[in-house]
């Protein structure tokens, strides 16, 4: 019986056949547990059957999920919270998908923010401008203000990504207004950076010229910004796209260059305190960076566009024909559009200017006959002491020659500041006093336009003219500034080096003992970078030539440059050698009554003496110093014994503050000191006060020492300090200032 069941059930492959009541199959698939009655089982036992309950079903559902999965996973869930707040009919339950994605991750890292920003893109290309700007935008406006800086960046982001897929009037006034709100307030730099950035592509894709002058303020605000990174972006992003906008309008060199080179003059005109370098930056750095597509304007409004051919044999251009653009916004070849079309352009450029002129070319015109002319004015009237100020207009004009060409520099920048340099012979006399010669355009142009190329014949015309410019001012006894000017911008660079030494030896064996008291001075403003071996080579022996020649002023020019090799060389022979001239000066009787030579030797002894090397300063700097003191002790003419006083003051303020041995403190430091107070109480005794002090101070170190070390020092320190003495000097301490300026003015008060 059992087999002949089994054979059955086998055999025929079917449900049971016998009858259950309905109640009893009820309650026997009661013992299945299923949970149909709660909200997730709802959702698990109705499968959906077309495209839209799915869209229903994953806007009820994902609310749920993003909860629950774990933050570092959670963008897994992008492609179907986009997906679905695309499809879903509802226009609530898409507003609540789009907050979730939005505030999907706490503090999103960059990877998720890309993440984040890329399914944002794709939802706007999906549904178009307008729900774009009803469902995404309001999403960014809720987080303006965001406690965590990642999400506001989000919000900085997704304004310049989304600009190509919004509405084009929102994207000028909403986006940019909270772009605008985004720069003044936002504390954090990562923010207002990416700011900086959508503002940029929001500018890429303006078209309303009202807006012009709400976009160059933007311009200069973010320039000002404190932080360098939010600075760097408007160089490589918004002022490039800015540029490109006005292109478009036609207003690149009739409107936003003008307003920035006006800006710059007003700052020459405003202030009793000067020029403010800070604004002088901004304004320069930003007309730096218009220089790219102001060259694009001149090529491509050329006379010669018609005829550009981009078949054929076009030459590649040279890489260093262009100076290194800040991004690929400020390459000259993305803005014109291809490197064969800017390189075709260049061609029939450099043949037009060399060949046919510029009859016609508007836009070159103006470079050659507004601009120009306009910069080389204004660099007329900076500050030539001010090194920085020197340093921004020389790259700026670095920029701009190199950007425009070889022919053009030659022919037209070059001229325009020879017009106005005017160096020849019978010009001596007129460059005296007030004269271009001792103004900014000095060193602007030999380090703006002349080292822009770098063939034989620029070397030879760049030492020409500091050649001309050295004996121009020397005999007419200007002012060096703008020598001094040149040599430190150049010396800057040890490529420049052996060029400024060559323009130095031609000083050197000059006729004049004018031009080698200048050639002498020079040196020590470029021997702090230079090689030692050029030192040794080169240098050293130019000034040990000056010192062998009759007029002692042209000897005692060379004293700081000495002074400084003493301090940055380390090189034996080379010390000895110098320290043997510096010792000639000192020692040889010639120079006993050189008053101005004693000067320039302790100010020179005050200068290098903390930093030379310690046993040059204990052996030869402090041993003279106290000769010197002593000698002055003597000296009947008022007059110089201030001087030396003064200076000396100056020297022995600055040297207290080294490591002097006990030794060399009490035979020549504190001597000295001593025979500085004792002109001290007769020249100015309410200085005098302040000389008492520091000679206690160090009567009490060496006392300190002895004390530490009593072997064989007691007597010294003994004989130098009583205990009363001590307590006198602690108690006036507290009440005094050494300051040798205000030594100095008391000086100038008593003439």
């Amino acid at each position: 019986e059992e087999a002949s069941l089994g054979m059955n059930c086998s055999s025929v492959n079917c449900p049971v056949t016998w009858k259950l009541s309905p109640a009893f199959q009820q309650a026997l698939l009661s013992f299945c547990r299923m949970c149909s009655d709660s909200r997730l089982g709802a959702e698990v036992s109705r499968i959906a059957d077309s495209e839209e309950s799915v869209m229903l079903m994953l806007g009820r559902c994902l609310p749920h999920i993003v909860p629950n999965v774990l933050l570092a996973k959670r963008e897994e869930l992008i492609p179907l919270i986009l997906c679905t707040a695309c499809l879903h009919p509802e226009p609530k339950e898409r507003d609540q998908l789009l907050h979730i994605l939005f505030n999907l991750i706490k503090r999103p890292d960059d990877e998720q923010r890309q993440m984040i920003l890329t399914g944002c893109v794709a939802f706007a290309r999906h549904v178009g401008p307008t729900r774009v700007e009803a469902e995404l935008l309001p999403q960014c406006w809720e987080q303006i203000n965001h406690k965590y800086p990642e999400r506001r960046l989000l919000v900085a982001e997704s304004c310049g990504a989304l600009a190509p897929y919004l509405p084009k009037e929102i994207r000028s006034s909403l986006v940019l207004s909270m772009l605008q709100q985004m720069l003044a307030e936002d504390k954090a730099d990562m923010v207002r950076e990416a700011v900086v950035k959508s503002l940029g592509i929001i500018m890429g894709y303006i078209d309303d010229p009202d807006k012009y002058s709400q976009g160059f303020e933007l311009m200069l605000l973010s320039l000002g910004d404190p932080s360098e990174r939010v600075v760097n972006a408007v160089h490589q992003v918004f002022i490039p796209a800015f540029a490109a906008w006005t292109t478009e309008l036609g207003t690149l060199h009739t409107s936003l260059i003008p307003s920035l080179l006006a800006r710059i003059e007003k700052l020459h005109t405003q202030g009793e305190h000067g020029l403010d370098e800070h604004k002088l930056h901004v304004f320069l750095s930003a007309l730096q960076s218009l220089i790219p597509p102001l060259f694009a304007v001149v090529l491509q409004n050329a006379p010669f566009t018609s005829r550009v051919k981009l078949h054929g044999d076009i030459p590649a251009i040279e890489v260093t024909r262009f100076p290194r653009p800040a991004s690929p916004l400020q390459d000259v070849a993305t803005i014109i559009g291809s490197r064969e079309m800017l390189s075709a352009l260049l061609q029939l450029y450099d043949h037009q200017l060399e060949h046919e002129g510029t009859t016609g070319w508007e836009s070159l015109l103006w470079v050659v006959n507004q601009l120009l002319p306009q910069l080389i004015e204004i660099v007329g009237r900076i500050n030539v002491t001010s090194s920085t100020c020197v340093h921004e207009f020389s790259r700026f004009f670095w920029r701009f020659c190199r950007t425009f060409g070889k022919i053009f520099t030659n022919t037209k920048v070059k001229p325009q500041f020879q017009e106005i340099l005017r160096l020849s012979e019978e010009n001596v006399d007129a460059s005296a006093g007030n004269g271009i010669l001792t103004k900014a355009t000095v060193p602007i142009y030999a380090t703006g336009v002349l080292t822009c190329y770098n063939q034989e014949e620029d070397r030879k015309l760049l030492v020409g003219f500091l050649e001309d410019v050295m004996t121009t001012l020397s005999l007419s006894h200007a002012p060096l500034d703008s020598l001094k000017a040149s040599f430190v911008e150049l010396g800057a660079n040890p490529v420049y080096h052996e060029l400024l030494l060559t323009v130095l030896w031609y000083g050197v064996v000059h006729t004049s003992a004018l031009v080698r008291c200048t050639a002498a001075r020079m040196f020590e403003l470029i021997l702090r970078g230079m090689s030692e071996a050029l030192v040794d080579r080169r240098a050293a022996p130019a000034l040990i030539t000056l010192c062998s020649g009759p007029e002692f002023s042209v000897r005692i020019s060379t004293i700081p440059a000495f002074g400084t090799i003493m301090e940055t060389v380390t090189q034996k022979e080379l010390l000895e050698r110098v320290k043997m001239q510096l010792a000639s000066f000192l020692e040889d009787p010639q120079y006993q009554d050189q008053h101005s030579l004693h000067m320039e030797i302790i100010r020179t002894f005050g200068r290098v003496g903390p930093n030379a090397e310690p046993r040059f300063r204990d052996e030869f700097v402090l041993p003279h110093l106290h000769k010197l003191a002593l000698a002055n002790n003597s000296q009947s003419v008022e007059n110089k014994r201030i001087d030396i006083a003064t200076q000396l003051f100056e020297a022995y303020s600055a040297l207290s503050c080294c490591f002097i041995s006990e030794e060399v403190m009490v035979n020549h430091f504190l001597p000295g000191l001593r025979c500085l107070r004792a002109d001290m109480e007769q020249l100015s005794p309410e200085h005098e006060v302040i000389l008492s002090s520091m000679i206690k101070e160090c009567e009490i170190k060496v006392e300190n020492r002895a004390m530490s070390d009593p072997q064989g020092s007691m007597s010294i320190a003994s004989s130098l300090v009583g205990e009363d003495a001590k307590t006198k000097f602690l108690s006036k301490m507290g009440q005094l200032t050494t300051s040798g300026a205000m030594l100095a003015n008391v000086f100038q008060r008593k003439k």
